[in-house]
């Protein structure tokens, strides 16, 4: 069992970017549109923005805000996917035997996106890009209560997920919509994780799990448990 605080939360997807957005949204949640739609970025220099791909854009617009006016703080990064449109592009180059841009390849290896982070607001603490499963949002959260018992005042805990190109379709059924959440982690015990053993298999779920943790938050619920094979996680609002 972990213990933690949430200080502050932003998300973005297609067309929900602000509070209020998110509010209707977790009320009554809807797909929305898929688009080339990038959030705004607009803080960045104009030949920083250049290099972000959209998924690099989601991870900054969210956690830049949070970033704002505070202290250095670590990093951690999720993406189950991370930049499979940059790869794929990469691929296709390959496969007709054309030449490899060193700038496309070093921008889609999976921790390009917090050295950029790293890069652009000058910060040098401890940062971490995770690969994870369909509870990825959860080994990001036991890295960042590390990181928080360590020492760190705060932890920014980003996932984002960015719609994988029509050839990964197949294999690839998680991502209904790019989406992004960041939250900034100190330490506390207003929420607490746990870990326990599933029995039986769990339904799929309608909405990425990040989402649904965002649903929690807004609608100010006490509960969320989340099963992946095996492992049961539930998270606990310690009112």
């Amino acid at each position: 069992m972990i213990h933690f605080s949430i200080d502050q939360w932003r998300a973005w997807a297609p067309g929900i970017d602000s509070p209020p957005d998110w509010q209707r949204w977790c009320r009554s949640p809807w797909a929305p549109p898929v688009d080339d739609s990038q959030p705004d970025v607009s803080f960045l220099p104009a030949l920083q923005r250049r290099r972000l791909s959209r998924l690099a854009r989601m991870v900054f617009s969210v956690a830049w805000p949070l970033a704002e006016e505070q202290a250095a703080m670590p990093l951690v990064f999720v993406s189950r996917h991370g930049e499979t449109p940059r790869t794929l592009a990469l691929l296709g180059d390959l496969a007709h035997h054309e030449a490899l841009s060193p700038t496309q390849f070093s921008l889609s290896v999976h921790n390009a996106i917090i050295g950029l982070w790293s890069i652009l607001r000058g910060d040098t603490s401890e940062m971490t890009a995770l690969a994870g499963e369909g509870d990825g949002l959860e080994h990001g959260l036991l890295e960042a209560s590390l990181l928080l018992e360590a020492g760190a005042p705060a932890v920014l805990l980003v996932i984002a997920e960015d719609l994988p190109p029509a050839l990964y379709a197949p294999w690839i059924d998680d991502v209904p919509f790019p989406y992004a959440l960041a939250l900034r982690l100190t330490a506390g015990r207003d929420w607490q994780l746990t870990l326990g053993q599933a029995s039986g298999v769990a339904a799929a779920a309608e909405w990425p799990h990040a989402l649904g943790l965002l649903r929690t938050l807004t609608l100010e619920q006490d509960r969320l448990h989340h099963q992946w094979k095996n492992r049961s996680w539930t998270w606990q609002h310690n009112r």
